[in-house]
């Protein structure tokens, strides 16, 4: 009964949000999600066996911890890394704008980094669970262990991330300690957002010409926090005005790998979320089906709209359907905007979904790299076949609806050439 009403819950919920937005938060110990099963199948939790078999040694840095040896161990670039200063991770009381968090990321993996820490923050995506999270001692030992903990989801399963254990960017109103102003609201960002509401208590290097965002800067006005002075965070180059920046391994907090981090944590808990609703339907149809005596392939209309409501979300947010249009070029300041290109795959011609536009949006072909990702290949079956079906109607032309307008007939013909060089494997 309770996986019945769990599911009327989750139609529900689709009927109402584009995105899952303000969705309920799902049952962790029980159903579809089985969050508290051990774990299985995570990059950390891959690391940790190699640590205990001896294969990887994480080695020991007198001023960065472990660190590097983990960035290294879990190929995280350190170009990746984002600085935040706003007081939004439970080791507040080293946080703030003059000692701010560095995030360090890769498609699968996100790392925290406080100076001064006890211990280090990470997390993996579960191609099934969504986000697993560990802490590292900062301490030197001949065996360290990647410990798994429940505390970080106190923050990390709400409707901001979709209502599973999930990832996300959050813009603040910070003041100038970094504690941020609640009473007036927040905002969770992604490559939809304006510009204007995003990265508040972060820093941001980079410029971006007339556009302005909310990094860089603190709200000493409490009573008028909207009214802070956007240009002084506006196209900074360098931070070395704010901070002792040798105390981080790079001197960026760069504007283009905050755009990437933006875009991947949404796309993670959607996919999350989406396996989740339709896991869960196709759970209640195998119930119903052998309740009734029906063929266990039977598939009630209920179901399938399900599972084309889910898919539905995913293509329009994996073929950026409503990216927020840069009105000036961006330019970041470290070398992600090579180093994460680099990555690939490629076609013959040398074109890969990780190629940057910033011009007028993130990428040169906009269908996101993490359609490679386990995550999309952990997709349930029948998810994932409508996936690709949707995806097809729309760079084939034949979906023309204007959702997809902002794709050209050359992007359409460029994604597909791109997919079907690089992703026949998946598919």
């Amino acid at each position: 009964m309770r996986l019945f009403i769990a599911a009327l819950c989750a139609v529900s919920a689709l009927a109402q949000a584009p995105d899952f937005r303000g969705s309920y938060s799902v049952p962790l110990t029980e159903g579809a999600l089985r969050y508290a099963d051990p774990l299985k199948d995570d990059p950390i939790t891959r690391l940790q066996a190699r640590i205990d078999s001896g294969e990887t040694r994480l080695e020991w840095d007198a001023k960065f911890g472990y660190l590097p040896s983990l960035l290294k161990a879990l190929a995280v670039p350190v170009s990746s890394q984002a600085l935040v200063f706003s007081k939004t991770s439970f080791q507040l009381s080293r946080i703030s704008p003059s000692a701010p968090r560095a995030i360090y990321f890769n498609d699968s993996v996100y790392l925290g980094y406080v100076h001064g820490g006890e211990v280090m923050e990470l997390s993996a995506v579960d191609p099934e669970r969504g986000g697993m999270f560990f802490t590292i001692l900062q301490k030197k030992t001949a065996k360290p262990r990647l410990e798994r903990g429940d505390a970080c989801l106190q923050c990390h399963v709400s409707p901001n991330t979709t209502g599973i254990p999930g990832h996300l960017v959050r813009s603040v109103y910070a003041d100038p300690e970094g504690y941020p102003l609640m009473t007036t609201g927040s905002f969770v960002t992604d490559h939809r957002s304006p510009f204007a509401e995003r990265w508040g208590g972060w820093f941001v290097t980079g410029t971006h010409g007339r556009m302005r965002h909310m990094g860089n800067v603190q709200v000493a006005d409490r009573d008028n926090p909207e009214k802070f002075d956007r240009e002084t965070g506006a196209n900074l180059l360098s931070l070395d005005k704010r901070f002792d920046v040798s105390r981080y391994l790079t001197p960026h907090s760069d504007i283009v790998a905050l755009m990437v981090l933006e875009h991947q944590t949404k796309l993670h808990n959607l996919f999350t979320r989406a396996g989740f609703e339709v896991r869960s339907a196709l759970i209640l149809q195998a119930e119903m089906n052998k309740a009734l005596g029906k063929p266990e392939a039977e598939m009630s209309d209920s179901t399938r709209r399900r599972i084309e409501n889910s898919a539905e979300i995913l293509v329009r947010y994996l073929l950026f359907a409503d990216e927020f249009k840069l009105d000036s070029p961006v330019k970041g300041t470290s070398s992600f905007t090579s180093d994460f290109p680099a990555l690939g795959p490629k076609d013959a011609k040398g074109r890969s979904l990780r190629d940057f536009d910033l011009q007028t949006r993130l990428f040169r072909y906009p269908c996101s790299y993490l359609i490679y990702s386990e995550a999309f290949a952990a997709l349930p079956a029948p998810l994932k076949q409508r996936v690709w079906a949707r995806i097809n109607d729309v760079l084939s032309g034949k979906d023309q609806s204007a959702a997809f307008a902002a794709l050209s007939a050359a992007d359409r013909r460029n994604i597909r050439e791109v997919l079907d060089a690089t992703a026949q494997n998946i598919k």
